[in-house]
Formats: structure tokens, C-alpha cells, sequence
């Protein structure tokens, strides 16, 4: 049997396909999209084809999908076609299982927000209500409704133009920035899986875009054959400064060249780099490859 399954769309049930796709692209971000009908209903609905595509203009673009059963479109398209507003809401741990009450299939006289318990805070642009158990909502005007095909899983892509942002002041840091670890957000992944992202599953990940790296190609070749070192940490001795600074030489040489820490044995050589790399002290670790 081989390694790898391989899929050609059209070939294999939508619904299988459908998936297939959730299971691979994860995790997503929900996009909890508050509407309008013509009545005055309020409209509640979670999708996680969702994402941020730009910043000036500010836009948000996720998908509303015809439904494989019966290919009819949901009430929260019908909403944006008419008013071409919407809320786009970020959903956390705390209210996630509110969330889930959102998805089921209501009819349009129903009005989210009371069967989930979910609060209406208006908002202050546009006609939809906010979510004000939410960490962070964007009032948004609709710029386009691009349909993405005509059967049962086409989408539509809808593309929004977010006019008024509010942030909750306890999810942001002492930098006025929002920390992950406080807005605790969730995600979704394929079937009946989500992700909190909070905790360990958080790291942060400083690659300086104006600062060329050694890449791949240029380490040692004993490096990239190490049987010492991982994948990882060779991917990590990779992303290092190509250019080394003349101050931090000059210590490097005076703190372990001059005084004999500099292990005299290849392998002796890799050992301490895969630990400069699991300290963290990649600096370190970049000036030891001048002495492979």
C-alpha cells in the first residue's frame, strides 16, 4: 500500500472531499458572523473558512457554503446579500459551546443570541449587533459576494471591509498588543474537532526579514549528515545570521575558544551545539559552526 493517498476532486463523494480538505487545512479561525434579516431578526453563525487578507484596506474574507443536502444557501448569506453588513466576532474558550448551539440549523425566525444566550451589544456603525461576550469584534461592510460554483459545498466568498474594530482591554498585554495567552482563542479543525490556543501549544517563532540567513545549502556537510543533531535542530542552524558580528566573535573566542570549552572531536562539537539550541542560545550556537 502506498504512503500517501491520493485524492483528483470529483472523483471521491463532495462530503468526503469536504473533510478531507477541514482535515488538512488546520487549524482555522471562526468567524462569527452576526446578520440582520429584513424583519429585524438578529442572525447568528460560526464559519471557520475565514480569514484576514489585508490591512489598509482592512478586510475579512470567509465562505459561506451551500449546504450538500439540498444545495440551499444559509440565512446569514441572505442577510449580507440584502443589508451588506456583518459582524465578524472572535470566539474564545469561555463561549465556545455557545457557538455550538449557533450552528444548528434554525429556521430564519429564530434569533440566535436568545437560543444560545449570547448577549446583543450594539454596535456602532452598522445594523448587526456585536457579541459582547466576545474578546474582539469587527463591524464590517460587504465590498463583494464572489459565488464559487452552483452545487451542493460551493461557496460564496464573501469579502468585507471592516469599518470599527473593539478589543477587549483584558486580552491585551503591557504593550498595548493583544496576547494570545489572554484571548484564549479556539479554532477548528476537521469533524468534531477544535483547538484551544492557550498554554504550550503557544510559541513564538523570530525570523528577521532584513536579516539574510545561512540557509540549508551553506551548512557544513557534516552538519547536515549529523547523527547528533535533528532535523530540527539543523532547520534552526539554517535560519542563523549568514553574517556574524566582529563584538560577538571576540566574546564568542574569548568565553569558549580561549578557554578550552570548545569540545576537540566532531561529534563532541555537534553535541554542544544541540544543546546552545535547546537552551535557546542560538547565537551561540551560529558561532560554533565557524569551528566545524
Amino acid at each position: 500500500m502506498s504512503e500517501m493517498l491520493t485524492i483528483t476532486p470529483g472523483e471521491i463523494p463532495t462530503k468526503d472531499l469536504h473533510q478531507f480538505i477541514l482535515g488538512a487545512v488546520s487549524p482555522r479561525p471562526i468567524a462569527f458572523a452576526s446578520t440582520i434579516d429584513e424583519q429585524g431578526v438578529a442572525n447568528l453563525a460560526p464559519y471557520s473558512f475565514f480569514n484576514a487578507f489585508s490591512s489598509n484596506p482592512p478586510i475579512l474574507v470567509f465562505s459561506s457554503n451551500r449546504r450538500l443536502e439540498g444545495n440551499t444557501t444559509k440565512d446569514t448569506l441572505h442577510n449580507i446579500m440584502q443589508s451588506k453588513e456583518v459582524v465578524i466576532n472572535v470566539v474564545n474558550y469561555e463561549m465556545v459551546r455557545q457557538m455550538a448551539i449557533t450552528s444548528v440549523e434554525y429556521g430564519p425566525e429564530v434569533d440566535e443570541f436568545i437560543k444560545s444566550g449570547l448577549t446583543k451589544l450594539e454596535s456602532e456603525i452598522v445594523k448587526p449587533f456585536r457579541v459582547a461576550e466576545s474578546p474582539a469584534q469587527m463591524e464590517c461592510r460587504v465590498k463583494e459576494i464572489i459565488p464559487l460554483g452552483l452545487e451542493g459545498g460551493a461557496g460564496h466568498l464573501i469579502i468585507a471591509e471592516v469599518v470599527r474594530m473593539h478589543i477587549k482591554r483584558s486580552v491585551m498585554d503591557d504593550r498595548n498588543r493583544i496576547d494570545p495567552q489572554k484571548i484564549d482563542v479556539v479554532a477548528r479543525l476537521g469533524r468534531l474537532w477544535y483547538a484551544r490556543i492557550k498554554g504550550d501549544c503557544i510559541f513564538d517563532l523570530a525570523q528577521p526579514v532584513n536579516v539574510i540567513p545561512i540557509g540549508y545549502d551553506e551548512l557544513p556537510a557534516s552538519i547536515k549528515q549529523s547523527s547528533v543533531l535533528s532535523a530540527r535542530d539543523i532547520s534552526v542552524l539554517a535560519s542563523l545570521p549568514q553574517n556574524l558580528n566582529e563584538e560577538q566573535w571576540s566574546s564568542f573566542k574569548q568565553n569558549w575558544i580561549e578557554s578550552g570549552k570548545v569540545p576537540v572531536d566532531v561529534e563532541g562539537k555537534h553535541q554542544l551545539i544541540a544543546q546552545l539550541v535547546e537552551q535557546a542560545d542560538e547565537i551561540q550556537a551560529r558561532m560554533m559552526l565557524e569551528l566545524i
